[in-house]
């Protein structure tokens, strides 16, 4: 689609597709290519969101076969990863501080819409870029990175969207929708995570477009066909820009050119659901009383989706807590690649309000990768903690995890560097 590798549009549900994912990974090769939209990244951030494999898991599997330190660039990535979560964390323990502006913009004035306009979400603005992400997002529930920044960028600095809007509504609709790296990237971008704006023009989407498939991706003649400081300009002082103009060359059908046919379409917005349907999943619903006073249970949540032990005692029980649903709600897609997960990593399944569960969990042993989750999640979590005897037991880390805030990425990774030694003591290589 549009020149997106195969194995950036389909992501199976399972461990084994996560490993080869990363067995396939040549850290040269990756440095070098990793910015091109058919580049060769690695496609494993839904399985990494969900816990099927973690940073650490990553990078030691990569230093088994290759040299790597803390300079190479796949080490650099997954460490902006653990970033984000670093910043959610030191802010409100994994709250919702996160939600709003970190820091204050210094941008344009006006008021920005707290809606994302009809034409960008139906994929119909002219901008060639932006629409063929669009598409891609609904097609695939996936976006290369350099995808993500375009389109925030261009709803936030030309649309006038506010992040927080553009943010919840890329969020519902990614396969590997992760709150933290999600909501300060769209942060970042817009200037309130950031010394500047992030923006970008035509000629750099021609750069780093597909290689067969430039014209899909060809913005020549649309508002972002300008120099910087133009783009600079719009974003301090205009407001939105709108679509293309209807008599603007950019709609005018190039025989040669998909996007441009598919220009004239509307794209329609795949429906979210703040709960799943209950023909996404044969698991059977978790019953107390079906199991022995003493059977000790294991809650399983969706970010926590890695192999289940091998002859583990536990009656693990996958939870779906729908509260935080309805607040984040999730794609068909992204329904789908969890349940599907969930049915091969636990006995039952209880999709409800998981505060209701205190009662019959008092055989409960723990839950894990608590620093991942939504809010709600975690607050009903904590909750449970403190009237049962659940443990929580958080998510794995690559890196430290800095006592003292870091605002910045580079001050965060020099001291996690400093906390985590020698990198090959940290890979255990």
């Amino acid at each position: 689609m549009h020149g997106i590798p195969a194995t950036l549009q389909h992501f199976a549900p399972n461990t084994a597709t996560a490993l080869a994912r990363v067995a396939n990974i040549d850290p040269t090769r990756y440095a070098k290519t990793r910015n091109a939209l058919d580049g060769d990244v690695t496609g494993l951030s839904p399985y990494i969101t969900h816990g099927l494999i973690s940073t650490a898991q990553v990078a030691r599997l990569v230093a088994e076969e290759y040299e790597l330190d803390f300079g190479d660039k796949l080490v650099f990535e997954l460490a902006w990863r653990e970033f984000f979560h670093h910043v959610w964390s030191r802010a409100d323990s994994g709250g919702d501080a996160i939600l709003a502006d970190m820091r204050a913009a210094n941008l344009w004035t006006g008021r920005y819409a707290h809606a994302v306009p009809t034409d960008v979400l139906e994929a119909r603005t002219g901008v060639r870029a932006v629409d063929c992400a669009v598409r891609i997002l609904y097609a695939t529930g996936y976006l290369h990175n350099h995808a993500r920044m375009w389109l925030a960028s261009y709803c936030v600095h030309m649309r006038k969207v506010h992040w927080r809007a553009g943010a919840d509504w890329m969020l519902s609709h990614l396969l590997d929708g992760d709150l933290a790296s999600n909501h300060l990237s769209w942060q970042w971008v817009a200037g309130t995570f950031s010394s500047k704006p992030y923006l970008f023009n035509a000629d750099n989407a021609a750069k780093f477009a597909p290689r067969g498939f430039a014209p899909d991706w060809d913005s020549k003649g649309s508002v972002i066909d300008t120099d910087y400081a133009e783009l600079d300009d719009i974003a301090r002082r205009h407001g939105d820009v709108g679509p293309e103009p209807e008599d603007s060359p950019v709609w005018r059908i190039d025989l040669f050119s998909q996007a441009t046919e598919l220009a004239s379409r509307a794209t329609p917005q795949p429906a979210t659901f703040g709960s799943p349907h209950s023909d996404w999943t044969q698991l059977p619903a978790f019953d107390r009383a079906k199991l022995a006073p003493d059977t000790a249970i294991r809650l399983v949540h969706p970010w926590d989706l890695a192999d289940r032990p091998e002859g583990e005692p536990c009656h693990a029980v996958g939870v779906i807590h729908l509260p935080a649903h309805a607040t984040w709600p999730w794609s068909e897609r992204r329904w789908r690649f969890v349940l599907d997960r969930l049915a091969a990593c636990v006995d039952t399944l209880f999709i409800g309000d998981i505060t209701q569960l205190a009662e019959p969990l008092r055989g409960v042993t723990e839950v894990g990768a608590t620093h991942t989750l939504f809010p709600l999640y975690r607050q009903a979590f904590d909750g449970l903690a403190a009237s049962t005897a659940l443990q929580l037991r958080a998510a794995p880390r690559l890196l430290p995890n800095p006592v003292a805030p870091c605002a910045s990425f580079t001050r965060f990774y020099e001291r996690a560097q400093r906390e985590a030694g020698p990198f090959d003591e940290l890979v255990d290589v």
